[in-house]
């Protein structure tokens, strides 16, 4: 009896040791990374997939330009071995926020190595930060600069718990460089290689989403070239709420208007709006589209103003809720480019 005690209980510690083994190293915990925005993150989530615990900190519907961190933020912040941001100073409370959490973490912009597209604010347009005018550099694209990769900047004199009322200033560069296909696989390749070289042990899984993440990508950008390349000349100029869509244009040979500058926060004078009017009109303008962070009610007076309709709503800068049309990137850019198609008669 005794002698049958001991084989079963050396039978359980057998098959307890090779259960917990093998269980013990898949249950690591996953990567703790914050994304700035609702984009960024559905971007971040396809690569990182179950590896990564991912916190949003503008989520669906919300706009980045004027986001007020919240303590919240700071904590996850604070928690975070990564944290991916867009930069092209997008995100104009991030220093700020960086400083209030404590971060030490791996800081990545993923808008690393793009081309940028230079803006110059339209006079009439009234930011209500001051315009930066730094030269875009590789070490110096937008905000984290200050922090590169764990690097937490010294000497800051402001309390660190205060995270509200942040500026929002823009710089030289659009920073909405997601609007270009061709920028997401940079935005792709970013991520995954912080990703890999936070977490070595699934560096594998990660390259392979993002294999299957960029082939999704380039298929996109191939149907939306072939099918804007029918549009005629007279039906090329866009009108939008602000400067979100430049990248979007210079890919696809499309001209986008907007009464309002390159953040939401900016201010359309009365000047701005009567030129667009103007313009509308010599040019036949027949549609305008308005988006889910702006107030539509200035697309819809000019739309009443120049007898044209509203086309229908695209997305500059952040997704859908679930139940939506653009719950992930590629839903924005397929959605945006069949609103645009629907509206301007491609046939």
């Amino acid at each position: 009896m005794i002698f049958r005690r001991f084989l079963f209980r050396s039978a359980i510690t057998l098959l307890t040791l090779s259960i917990t083994g093998p269980l013990a190293a898949q249950s690591a915990e996953p990567t703790q990374v914050v994304a700035t925005f609702s984009i960024l993150g559905d971007m971040v989530k396809r690569i990182g997939g179950k590896n990564i615990a991912l916190t949003t900190l503008v989520g669906p519907n919300g706009d980045t330009h004027v986001y007020n961190p919240t303590p919240a933020a700071a904590r996850a912040v604070s928690e975070a071995k990564v944290l991916i941001v867009n930069g092209l100073e997008f995100e104009g409370w991030l220093d700020r926020l960086i400083d209030a959490s404590d971060f030490k973490g791996m800081n990545v912009i993923a808008t690393k190595g793009i081309e940028p597209i230079a803006y110059k604010e339209r006079e009439g347009h009234h930011e209500n930060a001051d315009d930066s005018k730094r030269s875009h550099t590789e070490d110096d694209q937008g905000h984290g600069k200050k922090h590169a990769e764990g690097n937490h900047r010294e000497g800051q004199a402001n309390d660190k718990h205060d995270v509200h009322h942040v500026g929002h200033n823009h710089g030289a560069f659009d920073p909405h460089a997601w609007q270009s296909l061709k920028n997401a696989v940079i935005y792709v390749d970013n991520i995954t290689t912080a990703l890999a070289k936070a977490d070595p042990a699934n560096a594998a899984t990660f390259y392979n989403n993002r294999a299957a993440y960029v082939e999704e990508i380039k298929a996109l950008d191939i149907i939306i070239r072939e099918n804007l390349g029918r549009l005629p000349t007279n039906r090329r100029t866009i009108v939008t709420s602000h400067d979100a869509f430049k990248y979007f244009g210079r890919d696809y040979g499309l001209t986008f208007l907007a009464p309002q500058g390159l953040s939401t926060e900016s201010e359309a004078s009365a000047q701005d709006v009567a030129r667009l009017i103007v313009q509308m009109r010599k040019e036949g303008i027949s549609a305008v589209f308005v988006e889910n962070v702006t107030d539509p009610r200035l697309l819809e007076q000019i739309a009443k103003e120049t007898g044209a309709k509203i086309g229908g709503t695209l997305y500059p800068g952040a997704l859908s809720g679930p139940g939506g049309p653009a719950p992930t990137y590629v839903d924005l850019m397929r959605h945006n480019y069949r609103t645009l198609e629907a509206a301007l008669g491609i046939s």
